[in-house]
């Protein structure tokens, strides 16, 4: 980027490909739709979005706004749906494991109030 001359701002994420609600996302979505950016560079079609990148494209095209994508390597119809199984699985199980967790602190938090609460 700094050798093609770029002036540019780096945006990150980190979290799922498929959660829409990221802050560096919404930040990049503000940008386009303020006519800020003239340009996105990526590396990969999938590091903006694993799911709905057409969506995002589609932004881009009516706010004058270009994606370059450095890496297009072609992948397989089996490899690509390897790996969005792949994502999909650890979302949910992510997701999963923090439903789990804060139960487990409100299971926890009740059984202490319930405790102090008795020797009042």
């Amino acid at each position: 980027m700094i050798a093609k001359g770029y002036s540019f701002d780096i945006i990150t994420d980190i979290g799922s490909g498929i959660n829409y609600n990221k802050k560096g996302l919404n930040e990049l979505i503000d940008l386009i739709t303020n006519t800020e950016v003239e340009k996105i560079v990526i590396l990969y079609k999938v590091r903006l979005l694993r799911f709905g990148f057409e969506l995002v494209e589609n932004l881009c095209e009516k706010y004058g706004t270009t994606i370059e994508i450095i890496d297009n390597t072609e992948k397989t119809e089996e490899q690509e749906l390897v790996e969005d199984l792949i994502q999909i699985v650890t979302v949910f199980s992510c997701s999963l494991q923090g439903k789990r967790a804060n139960q487990a602190k409100k299971m926890i938090k009740e059984l202490l109030e319930n405790d102090t609460g008795e020797e009042s």
